[in-house]
């Protein structure tokens, strides 16, 4: 009993020096950082590209639809894969990927090209952010979780608020072409801190392999990632919007129905037994739902209300960025301390009031009064967000935890895309209401203004539903499979490589 205690004990010890936690920890943040980033700054840039290749906004838009297919697509592979070849083997080539596809995009000659090259970014940047996540929930012992993955999402947050700000700088300052070769140097970095310090533990034999996961995964979170998107800018009833939503629905039951009977499944769907678990995974839909849904619209409001730049755009949406890394940690250590539901409670509570004051905004609102509440909305984020993650990552089995990232992160594109989409028809069907409404007088600018406040107090009504459900999580119970396992770093991933 000696010896396990002992090499126990020096695990836990490991992961508080600099040598053993900082250098795998800054590989994954790296890579992450790099992935996310780039998922915004393409936004700001759709008009200049419209300009540069002579196209129009529907095919342009392919290149940020693209890109999300294909991170849709390959999510659910990455618990597969890390099995197969290795955690690390996998992130590294990933991230190569994606630099290989930024490297080609920032050579594009035509829309078409743009186009492919983007898939080929979003098939190499899909896997990153789940591998990292769960490379980085074994590296910690149970008690420091919280600290930990806190220092993880702070790249999560801080890169989709920044994306604008570097964005709109080099559009307007230098070449769009620099949006995607930025990506070349911080991938490189990525790639050779993955090589030096990242741990090679997780490497499995071979089980059978789930052909049927395989194929309809990819059809079903991509085809519906597609009939939303198509839903939201076109129309709900538009052949691409039923299309996408009748093969992907099909597909995903019938994904669902191979992955409960099949022995070793691409997605591990069982973890849907702990009560825990689902409780928590179904929080935090509400709250991604309401977060990033309403994220879009922010940033549409001043650039399409105000009338301000790209670059000025990003630099008031600055103090949401700043204030979400500041709570991070924050909600980190005190999700160490207290667990999961007082910090998220605290942090929706915030999240909510600040959406509420965003529902009374109009056109000449001071920025005195937007930016602070932006910056109170995003430490709201920073507070919530990493402690749910974690007690979700906890209500899974240890050796469970290659398979549940990918499926957390393949449903949080679905459910993410259902929100932006819904929300955007939401703010459709609000200004057509508000013009009908004032008849002869009508503004569209009023009802612009109107239906924007509409849209912020449905994010802010979710948040609410949100904060009731907090009062629901519990500290999650062992599941059966690998009960004694839980909880444990794995001692092999203390080591550098």
């Amino acid at each position: 009993m000696s010896k396990p205690l002992a090499g126990h004990t020096a695990a836990e010890e490991a992961p508080f020096s600099l040598k053993a936690i900082l250098p795998p920890l800054l590989a994954i943040i790296v890579g992450m950082i790099m992935v996310i980033l780039d998922g915004t700054v393409v936004n700001v840039a759709v008009p200049k590209l419209v300009d540069i290749f002579g196209s129009d906004l529907k095919t342009i838009q392919w290149a940020i639809t693209g890109y999300t297919l294909a991170l849709a697509a390959v999510i659910p592979l990455a618990g597969w894969m890390t099995d197969r070849f290795g955690a690390k083997q996998v992130f590294v080539t990933t991230v190569i990927m994606f630099v290989l596809g930024s490297a080609l995009c920032s050579i594009a000659q035509s829309s078409t090209q743009l186009i492919i090259y983007r898939v080929i970014q979003g098939i190499g940047g899909g896997m990153v952010a789940p591998i990292g996540m769960a490379m980085v929930f074994k590296l910690a012992p149970p008690e420091r979780r919280g600290s930990i993955m806190g220092m993880l999402g702070v790249p999560m947050l801080l890169a989709p608020a920044l994306g604008p700000v570097l964005s709109g700088w080099l559009v307007e300052y230098a070449s769009w072409r620099w949006i995607f070769l930025i990506n070349v140097p911080i991938g490189v970095v990525a790639v050779i801190l993955g090589i030096a310090y990242l741990p090679k533990a997780d490497h499995h034999a071979p089980k059978q392999l789930d052909l049927l996961g395989i194929i309809l995964a990819p059809i079903a979170f991509s085809m519906l990632a597609y009939g939303v998107n198509e839903g939201g800018s076109v129309s709900w009833t538009s052949r691409g919007a039923e299309t996408g939503l009748i093969v992907g629905g099909v597909a995903l039951i019938l994904f669902v129905f191979v992955e409960l009977i099949h022995k070793n499944p691409l997605l591990e769907l069982r973890v849907f037994r702990s009560s825990d678990f689902t409780r928590g995974i179904i929080l935090t839909w509400i709250m991604q739902a309401a977060l990033f849904g309403c994220m879009l619209f922010v940033p549409l409001y001043l650039q399409n209300i105000r009338l301000f730049t790209p670059l000025e755009t990003g630099l008031i949406l600055l103090p949401q960025a700043l204030c979400s890394g500041i709570g991070m940690p924050i909600g980190g250590k005190f999700f160490d301390k207290y667990g999961a539901r007082p910090v998220s409670f605290i942090g929706l509570v915030i999240i909510a009031v600040a959406l509420f004051l965003l529902g009374r905004i109009d056109a000449t609102t001071s920025l005195y009064y937007i930016m602070p509440i932006l910056g109170a909305m995003g430490f709201g984020m920073g507070l919530s967000m990493m402690p749910l993650n974690t007690h979700v990552l906890n209500a899974a089995p240890r050796q469970w935890v290659n398979r549940v990232t990918p499926l957390t992160a393949a449903l949080q594109q679905v459910v993410v895309s259902f929100a932006v989409a819904g929300m955007t028809g939401f703010l459709t069907s609000r200004v057509t209401h508000h013009m009908t409404e004032a008849g002869q007088s009508a503004n569209p600018l009023t009802a612009s203004i109107q239906s924007f406040d509409d849209v912020f107090i449905l994010a802010a009504w979710l948040a609410v539903v949100a904060v009731a459900l907090c009062l629901i999580l519990r500290k999650p119970k062992e599941m059966e499979v690998g009960a004694g396992e839980e909880g444990r770093p794995d001692p092999s991933l203390m080591i550098g490589h």
